[in-house]
């Protein structure tokens, strides 16, 4: 076979420069720690890096949601919180109030401290979050939620919750609408509400109340009418006799599934309502029991009538108390699960960071002996070559 001195010359160089492409290979690979410097090196093993990189940058932006959440949700139970003091203090109060041995005067002291728990509460309802945003807006962030004109609160928000992905197919509300945690809180015992007719002219008084047979309690609204001090019927919203019994002051009453305690000396006509609690907003619990602090009683008919509106203003301060806790441990719920998918990114991350490595991270004692079997072989060939470009038939003469 016949070799050009030109042929030979062009395979001699371009093995020298494949075995330095290689070399410069090998080398860039231990500078940079990686095995695979661009997909064509190992396609499959690129493919699956992608995808595995991608999947860690969705865990990063899980954690990055999760931090905010939990700020939010944390920010939420503070303020929850604070709401929850104030309301305690509000019922110790109310209980300080009802106290027979108080005067007008000091139940309109009471009254004026429960007014500034009032209006701590509307400043509570209004907090904002680290952005300047409202917790307890809903979607509408930058709407001031609860306001107040005279005597009436309102709600100004939506109903919405913004809900953040924290983890694959897992979202969590950051927040609760001020509707569902101020002003939709049940009256009463959470089931029915009693109260004094306005014209009672005796000293009838309402105490605890419960349902005892949920089955037999149809949610209509009853009317307690006394003949006379001693004798009482009880009729429904259609005006149907549906129970009649005697009276001693501190008798339960019941009917239909429900009984209430009634202490004092009811007159003639008097009457007592057992309607279902309606939704009220914790505004207006609080300012209705103000109101009836600071109503003077110098009668016992009078003592009688505000002492009926301040046990009917506990109860309330007991569902509110109630319904707070709700929601706070619907918040706890929610940082708790935070917490646990958060442990679950984590060790979703470190194994996916593992599989990486191992598809990704350059065997340095493999990468070294490579580098030195190379770099020996570029010298042999680089030599041969010097030493197959100096022959001549003319060396021989």
């Amino acid at each position: 076979m016949r070799v050009s001195t030109r042929s030979a010359y062009l395979n001699g160089l371009a093995a020298i420069q494949q075995l330095q492409a290689s070399l410069d290979r090998t080398q860039r690979q231990i500078s940079s720690g990686r095995r695979i410097l661009t997909p064509s090196d190992d396609p499959i093993a690129a493919s699956r890096s992608l995808e595995l990189r991608e999947a860690l940058s969705r865990l990063q932006q899980f954690g990055r949601n999760s931090t905010v959440v939990t700020n939010r949700l944390s920010q939420e139970e503070s303020a929850l919180a604070a709401v929850n003091n104030v309301l305690q203090r509000v019922r110790e109060l109310a209980l300080q109030g009802s106290n027979a041995t108080q005067s007008n005067e000091s139940r309109k002291f009471i009254a004026i401290e429960m007014r500034e728990h009032l209006g701590n509460l509307e400043q509570l309802a209004n907090q904002k979050d680290g952005n300047g945003g409202y917790l307890f807006a809903g979607n509408l962030e930058n709407t001031q939620p609860v306001s107040r004109m005279g005597s009436t609160f309102t709600y100004n928000g939506d109903q919405g919750q913004r809900f953040i992905q924290i983890g694959e197919g897992r979202q969590v509300a950051d927040s609760d609408p001020g509707s569902a945690v101020f002003f939709q809180i049940r009256s009463g015992n959470g089931e029915f509400a009693t109260a004094a007719a306005a014209a009672n002219t005796g000293t009838g008084v309402i105490g605890a109340s419960s349902v005892i047979d949920p089955t037999l309690y149809d949610q209509d609204e009853y009317t307690i009418r006394f003949a006379d001090p001693d004798n009482y019927d009880v009729f429904d919203s259609s005006g149907g006799l549906v129970a009649s019994g005697a009276y001693v002051s501190g008798d339960t009453i019941a009917f239909r599934g429900i009984e209430f305690t009634l202490a004092g000396e009811p007159a003639a006509a008097d009457e007592f309502i057992a309607s279902p609690s309606p939704f009220q907003d914790l505004f207006s619990m609080v300012q209705n029991l103000a109101n009836a602090l600071e109503t003077s009683s110098n009668s016992p008919e009078s003592r009688a009538a505000m002492a009926n509106q301040v046990n009917a203003g506990i109860m309330n301060m007991d569902q509110a108390l109630g319904h707070i806790l709700d929601v706070r441990t619907q918040v706890g719920s929610r940082l708790a699960a935070i917490e646990d998918q958060v442990d679950s990114n984590g060790s979703f991350a470190l194994a996916m960071q593992t599989a990486l490595a191992e598809i990704e991270d350059l065997d340095y004692a493999e990468a070294i002996s490579r580098l030195s079997a190379e770099t020996t072989t570029l010298e042999a060939a680089q030599k041969s070559f010097v030493i197959t470009q100096r022959l001549s038939l003319f060396n021989l003469l």
